[in-house]
């Protein structure tokens, strides 16, 4: 089951110690407009997973992020949110990882119901156990035409 989330309302996310983004929600629209950004579409040809996923991170975040509390320059000043300052934010890798886990990944996750056999050990279809007694003996072959 697709559990929906019909409110629009935005919410915190504590990505670091002192730091938290307010965000709304992430919607079809705003994955569609981040995949246009520019800053992903003039990426090289070859570019790396790596570079890519750090361009739609910051393209995500930059229509996402309404409001932060902890970001200061420098000087201890605190700074306003901005498209360079989301750029810069993300470039700190354990807030990276942090936004990319706790915003982009769960929303991109369906929360499914889990109400089907759950699987094997061993990695092949339902866990359940066998209820058939063995053959005594192998079965013939089925002959050709």
């Amino acid at each position: 089951m697709i559990r929906l989330n019909l409110t629009a309302t935005p919410e915190w996310l504590d990505l670091a110690p002192g730091l938290r983004l307010l965000v709304g929600p992430l919607t079809t629209a705003l994955m569609v407009s981040a995949r246009a950004d520019p800053s992903i579409e003039d990426l090289p040809q070859g570019a790396s997973q790596e570079d890519l996923a750090l361009a739609m991170a910051k393209s995500v975040a930059r229509r996402a992020v309404l409001d932060w509390e902890g970001v200061g320059d420098d000087v201890g000043n605190i700074v306003p949110v901005s498209p360079e300052g989301i750029d810069a934010l993300l470039e700190i890798w354990p807030v990276f990882e942090a936004f990319q886990t706790q915003y982009v990944a769960k929303g991109l996750i369906l929360d499914a119901e889990k109400n089907v056999s759950a699987p094997s050990p061993t990695g092949l279809s339902a866990g359940a156990t066998g209820t058939a007694r063995p053959a005594k003996l192998p079965a013939p072959t089925a002959p050709r035409n």
